[in-house]
């Protein structure tokens, strides 16, 4: 999903890795299948990219002949939040910007081939048409026209992707920082009630005070039934100080004398503690994919993009992220974006990846993949092996930096 204006149109990965469009309308079941490959040179152009008879992005809300699609706001911090949201493509909901108080909701609606983002600002102040916020400010305006301030946790979406603009697809990106915690909910049309709910809904924690006790999986936003993995490496405590502090976009004061500062990693930061990404702090072409480093083979992960991926394993942190980052599922259905959720960062695609996309293939599960992704032994062994894997490679990729 393109994050930010330093993503480019072309595609990651190092392994090989196909998904099948699905001609699959909203409501009726599959009737055929085209190959799509996520390594192809033109992937981003050519099956994230929308017709071009479609019309330019437009405020809604959409007409009801629009084939309307909800998208649910929540505000689940114990502080005011100010949702935006960006329409790039298609018919948007009928205001880009609004404000939530705790616990509070707002259903809006999207036309069937909206792409756009959805991201919340935070210290906000201001009254009628503006809005000067702490992380993810809109030029001071309430309505959001444009990408917002760096850095900013976002979740993005494209309702009608693929060949036949018949597949969605999804993520939660810190490719632009990370500033709240984030969930994506998935709300199932008629046609897509069979897909379990452990392979849709990901979650993104790496805000002190909000994770669940350490566990391989968990029932918060599915159930007993299909229970999600979860990262479970970190504490509170431990989450921290996840963020490089030159990253910090919000650092503590240091104390001392100002001749011998305490070492960074002793200085207690705030529970509040935004994080740009390393092509957010620097601008270069190397730590943004652009220019003569916008391949696979000429970005690497930075520092922040391998702890990034530690804290929340389904969350994009780099633009060459897509393997481990881009949830793909038959286009119908409603979505939530909640901030500051409950539970852990999810771990879905490294433990359950081949199901997902596996309904990308073929439209359905087999019994013997639907046995998998219901099966809490095979769930936690398999998220536990993965996640060593993952801090393996993550200490070895980090001792150059320590």
């Amino acid at each position: 999903m393109l994050s930010s204006t330093h993503r480019r149109a072309t595609p990651v990965g190092h392994e090989a890795l196909r998904v099948l469009t699905l001609a699959l309308l909203a409501q009726t079941s599959l009737a055929s299948t085209q190959e799509f490959p996520l390594t192809a040179p033109s992937f981003r152009r050519d099956f994230l990219h929308l017709n071009e008879h479609y019309n330019l992005p437009r405020q809604g809300p959409p007409e009801e002949w629009d084939g309307r699609i909800p998208l649910k706001v929540t505000n689940a911090c114990p502080d005011n939040v100010w949702p935006a949201i960006l329409t790039q493509h298609g018919v948007g909901p009928s205001t880009a910007g609004f404000s939530l108080k705790p616990d509070e909701s707002r259903n809006l609606w999207v036309g069937p081939t909206w792409q756009g983002r959805v991201w919340g600002r935070t210290n906000c102040t201001g009254s009628g048409d503006s809005a000067s916020c702490g992380t993810g400010d809109c030029f001071g305006k309430l309505q959001c026209e444009v990408a917002g301030k760096l850095p900013a946790t976002l979740a993005e979406f494209t309702l009608a992707g693929g060949i036949a603009n018949r597949q969605t697809f999804y993520d939660i990106s810190l490719v632009d920082g990370y500033n709240l915690p984030m969930a994506i909910h998935y709300i199932p049309a008629r046609n897509t009630t069979f897909i379990p709910p452990n392979l849709t809904n990901v979650v993104c924690i790496g805000t002190s005070g909000f994770l669940d006790d350490p566990t391989l999986s968990g029932e918060t936003y599915s159930n007993s039934s299909f229970p999600i993995p979860w990262e479970h490496q970190y504490s509170n405590d431990g989450l921290r100080d996840w963020c490089p502090w030159s990253l910090l976009a919000e650092p503590p004061t240091k104390p001392g004398d100002g001749i011998y500062p305490y070492p960074d990693d002793n200085i207690q930061r705030p529970i509040f503690s935004p994080c740009l990404s390393q092509c957010a702090a620097t601008g270069r072409d190397e730590d943004c994919c652009a220019g003569n480093h916008d391949q696979p083979d000429t970005c690497s992960p930075s520092r922040y993009s391998y702890v990034a991926k530690s804290v929340c394993p389904d969350a994009y942190s780099y633009a060459y992220d897509d393997q481990t980052s881009t949830f793909i599922i038959p286009s119908g259905g409603g979505w939530e974006v909640k901030f500051c959720p409950k539970g852990r960062s999810t771990n879905i695609l490294r433990t359950l990846g081949d199901q997902l996309f596996e309904i990308a293939e073929t439209g359905r599960l087999r019994p013997e993949s639907f046995n998998l992704v219901s099966n809490k032994t095979y769930i936690e062994k398999r998220s536990a092996e993965e996640s060593a894997a993952s801090l393996g490679l993550l200490a070895v990729a980090l001792g150059g930096w320590w």
